[in-house]
Parts: C-alpha cells; structure tokens; sequence
C-alpha cells in the first residue's frame, strides 16, 4: 500500500509541478503569461473541474486512510494483483516522458487557456503530427496508472471528470484553431486523430 500511495503522490508532484516549471519557462521566453488565467466563465467552469481532478489525484492517498476505516471507498478486484501497482508506475512515467515529449515539440506555442486575441503557430510535429491533443491523452494515460495503483471507484470517479473536462477544452480549442488557421486546421485534421492516431495516418508515418 505505501508503494502505491507514493507513487501517486510522487507523479502529482512531478507532473503539475512540471507544468508550473514549463508556464515559467514559456513566461520567460514570450514576455507574458501562457494563458494561465481563465477569460470567461466557460474556462472558469473548466479550472473548477481541473481543481477537482488536481484535488482528487493529490488527496486520494490521504483519503484513503479514512475511507478504507470508515467504508466510503470501494476497491475493485484489481488491487488484489500486487503486479498491477507496477503496471500503474509504468503508465504514470510513459505519460509524462510524452508530456515532455509533447512540451518539447510545443516550444514557446505552449499555453494553458485560450487567447483569442492571439496567434501562435500551428503546431503539426512530434506527437501532433499524428494527434491533435496528445497532452490529454497522456494526462489520461497517467490517471490509468493511477487507477491501477489505488483502484477504488473513487479513482475512476476522478478519471471520468479528467475525460469530460478534455472533452470540453480539446473542442474549444479546435473551435479557437479553426477559427485561426481555417483551411489549413480543416487539413491537420483530416490527417489526424482528437485523442488517437488515425489507422491511415499511423500507417503512413511507419512507412515514412
């Protein structure tokens, strides 16, 4: 249990304290802030299910003392496989080696929220050359891994609100990049997937 306790509370540390690292690194570079305040009440909707989903990765740990004494937290069958804590670890750090990857191939185009004032380059290389918002889907890919280390329905809880949430920002931001970029966003995203390669695409990028 302190194995898996840890480490959940390790890849909160490590993973939104490099998010604070990279917005200072990108607020450095460009003058400004990446767009960490949000502009309307539909991204303050959004940074309330972030707080949620932050809240909740972060507090289970703790959490669980008292629900496991007092009943609340329900286990499901996966945490009687002591291999599926080292399935989560595995998850938790190839979700943030492409988090990195992902920041790498952003560079100073990086931001939290959207600006529409702004215009920052289309970005269609490493990781989104075959998917539009590969962040997400490997913030998803971490919050798997911790459902495998703490597996309680709580945990699931938290990757649904995650889910709904990237939901929500990916189809505002194409609206803001469709906007922008018009004929050439329409293009990008044929050629590519929301959250997941498209076979064609995956296909191609082998054969090159």
């Amino acid at each position: 249990m302190f194995l898996r306790q840890s480490a959940v509370v390790a890849s909160v540390i490590i993973y939104w304290g490099g998010v604070m690292l990279n917005a200072r690194r990108i607020r450095n570079r460009i003058g400004k802030s990446p767009n960490l305040t949000p502009h309307n009440v539909k991204e303050r909707m959004l940074w309330l299910s972030w707080f949620i989903v932050i809240s909740g990765w972060a507090g289970q740990p703790f959490i669980m003392y008292f629900g496991v004494k007092s009943g609340l937290l329900s286990f499901i069958g996966l945490f009687k496989y002591s291999a599926s804590a080292y399935v989560g670890i595995a998850l938790a750090v190839c979700g943030y080696a492409g988090t990195l990857w992902c920041y790498q191939a952003m560079g100073t185009a990086w931001r939290i929220g959207v600006d529409k004032n702004e215009r920052t380059n289309l970005i269609q290389n490493g990781p989104y050359r075959l998917i539009r918002h590969p962040i997400y889907l490997f913030q998803s890919i971490i919050l798997l891994g911790i459902i495998c280390l703490l597996p309680t329905l709580f945990s699931i809880f938290i990757f649904c609100i995650h889910f709904a949430a990237v939901l929500f920002k990916a189809n505002d931001e194409e609206i803001y990049l469709a906007d922008v970029y018009g004929a050439d966003f329409h293009a990008y995203c044929l050629k590519t997937g929301r959250f997941l390669p498209r076979l064609s695409s995956l296909a191609h990028s082998i054969h090159t």
